[in-house]
């Protein structure tokens, strides 16, 4: 099987810091996968409030995750702290890849990186929408001015 392969952007224009707790380990004693995603969604939510807009409503558009890529690099464990760096990347009509890397705080290791597929949607009839220019702009602004 082939291995999922993809280039970080050269800057980030967003970190946060999470801690990994017990219940994010699973029973290899590791950072469970599924709980991957769930620190992956924080830090995503974390990103957009960064922005000034809670994800149901930007620039008057709701967002969805239309689809989600991960790569692990090393193992997480229990205590750690680990910094999600994000930024917005490939931009279509309709939303942007978020690409991420989360990394050991202390260490520098490298644990996961990934994409997550971001489309808007109208808030009421729940349909692919396109981008907001206003939103486009900021977003691509974002990866300078943030970091």
């Amino acid at each position: 099987m082939a291995r999922i392969v993809f280039d970080l952007p050269a800057q980030f224009g967003f970190s946060t810091e999470m801690q990994i707790y017990i219940s994010h380990v699973n029973q290899g004693g590791h950072l469970d996968n599924a709980q991957l995603l769930s620190l992956v969604s924080e830090a995503r939510v974390r990103f957009f409030q960064s922005l000034g807009y809670p994800e149901a409503d930007v620039g008057g558009l709701s967002i969805v995750v239309g689809d989600i890529v991960a790569q692990y690099k090393s193992e997480g464990f229990h205590g750690e702290t680990m910094c999600v760096e994000m930024a917005p990347v490939d931009f279509n009509r309709y939303g942007f890849d978020l690409v991420f890397r989360m990394t050991e705080k202390t260490s520098g290791r490298e644990v996961a990186r990934g994409k997550i597929g971001i489309v808007f949607i109208g808030k009421r009839d729940r349909k692919a929408a396109a981008m907001p220019p206003t939103i486009r702009e900021l977003l691509r602004s974002s990866v300078l001015h943030q970091g």
